[in-house]
Parts: structure tokens; sequence; C-alpha cells
């Protein structure tokens, strides 16, 4: 058998490829925070978030001794199909749920779905575990509670970047209490699986602030732990997952051993590796992010049934 990384790249039209290479080439490579002072310059620029009409119920939901501020997207037009959990990205010490507020909206529409964005607790003044904590608390809150608030039981999750890391940790936790049979599907955009510096992948980005932000106070050695690493864990018993990446993203090898962990535990695991694109693309205004995010509305549909 051969196996190249063309072989694996989504099938794009080549006038989105072109426009994306356009836009990256003009488009100066960003780079994250370098310490805490920096980090605090960097919230403090950031845009505030487009609000998204109509906008979400905002409060706060308490599960497994955690109380958590949950913004929630309800589809026009009847009760949802399903709900989703989406866990947004930052690097463990950025953003917020309310940045998402746009994308969940229209997800909650296209899919006639429920849609609940989270605000976990964010690094450095909250490291690990903290944020996989409360993802954790709303998850299982949502196994608890989704029938009878939202009248269905049927669940997914997604997240991109330290989201799909945390939504990875969340379904490991629920699969060891027994309860991750209730999320049909879990959509992940390229997320960081392995923070221990232990493999070639995880070594790439070893010097990276967030790290020591969301995990400095943790000995090197233990830093493969599954909550932190989910590249170690026993994937076995996982629902269908969705891993989307960039053939430019620095996480596209930890993303490619993920795909074949989640594959040789047995589950039901697609990779869509899109050319030309970096880390974060499917936050960026090109034609072929837009056709990645219809791509994973529609494998989340198929999953709801």
């Amino acid at each position: 058998m051969r196996f190249a990384l063309e072989a694996l790249l989504a099938d794009v039209p080549a006038e989105q490829i072109a426009e994306a290479r356009d836009f990256y080439r003009s488009r100066a490579a960003g780079r994250g925070p370098a310490g805490f002072e920096e980090l605090k310059e960097a919230r403090a620029k950031k845009p505030a978030p487009r609000a998204a009409v109509p906008p979400p119920a905002e409060e706060t939901v308490e599960a497994a001794g955690v109380r958590v501020p949950v913004r929630i997207f309800l589809p026009s037009g009847g009760p949802p199909r399903s709900v989703h959990l989406d866990i947004h990205g930052g690097g463990f010490y950025m953003d917020s749920a309310a940045h998402s507020d746009v994308r969940n909206r229209a997800l909650a529409e296209a899919l006639h779905t429920a849609v609940v964005g989270l605000d976990y607790r964010l690094a450095p003044e909250d490291p690990w575990p903290a944020a996989p904590d409360d993802c954790a608390a709303v998850a299982l809150w949502l196994v608890e509670q989704a029938e009878a608030r939202f009248g269905t039981a049927r669940l997914t999750i997604g997240g991109c970047s330290a989201g799909a890391t945390l939504a990875l940790a969340t379904l490991l936790r629920l699969r060891d209490r027994g309860v991750v049979d209730r999320f049909a599907g879990a959509a992940l955009r390229f997320g960081t699986f392995d923070l221990s510096a232990h493999t070639p992948s995880g070594r790439l980005i070893a010097d990276e602030y967030f790290i020591q932000a969301y995990v400095g106070h943790v000995p090197e050695r233990d830093r493969a732990l599954p909550d932190i690493s989910p590249l170690y864990a026993d994937l076995s018993g996982l629902p269908p997952t969705l891993l989307v990446v960039g053939s430019e993203d620095i996480l596209l090898e930890d993303n490619l051993t993920m795909a074949g962990r989640l594959s040789a535990a047995g589950n039901d695991v697609e990779l869509r590796v899109y050319p030309a694109a970096p880390h974060g693309f499917t936050g960026h205004p090109t034609a072929l992010a837009a056709t990645a995010l219809d791509g994973i509305s529609s494998w989340l549909r198929e999953r709801i049934g």
C-alpha cells in the first residue's frame, strides 16, 4: 500500500486552493504570546465578538460540583433535533464562547439543533484541570438534562484547537463514567493532542507559552496524562469522530497520529486534510474555510440522523 499525504487531501475546487494560497501569501504569519504580559496585552486588543441575531440565552449550569457559564442557541421553527456542545479554542488561555456566537447561531439554524457554548476557566489564572473539569461538567449536565430541557437526548460535541483537545478529554472522561454513548459524534478541528513534548509532533510546539500557562505546574513526565495529552489515552469506545486539519498546520502530524490511533482502537474516524491551509484556517475569510465548515455541518447532520 502506498501512503502519501496527497491521497489524504480533501477534494476541493482548484480555485479555492489558489485563493487560499494568495490569502496566506499576503497575510503575516501570527504567533502566540511569549509570556503573561504579552497574553494580557493580546487579551486587551482582542476585538469584541460579533453579535448573533437572535442572541443566545445566557445562564450558568451546575454539575459535578462545578458551575459554568453557557450560551444557548435554539433553532427557530420548532424544537431542536439534537444538542451540540461547542468548546472554543484559544490556546487554553484566550477567547470566549461569545466569539463563536455567529458560527453557533448559523449551526443551530442549519442543523435545527440546539447549540451550547461554554466558558471554561482560562490559564494561567486557572490552569489544568480547571478547563476539562468545566467542559466535563457541562457535558454531564447535558447527559442528565438534555431530554427534559431540550426535548432530545441526542448529543454531539465539537471544538477547534484547544477546544478540540478539551472535547476529546471530555469524551474520555464520559467514557470512563459509562455515558459516552449518549454522544453521536465529535467534530474536532486541528486539535493539540500532545502537550508532553515526548513525540516528534509534540516537540514542534514544546516552547509555546500556552503549554507553560496551561500545564507548567505539572511535571514534564506527567504531561502525557490522557486528560492533558489525549494522544496517549486508551481511545477505545469513543463516538464517531471527524478530524479536520490543514496541510500547512504545525499540528498536522499530531492530527495524523490521532486519526491512526482512533482507527486502531476500533473507532469510526474520518480525517479531512485541507490543502494550503494553516492552523485555525476555518476562522479565516476564504472559500476554502466555508467549504470545510459546510462539510462539518453535513457530517454532523448525518450523525444526528
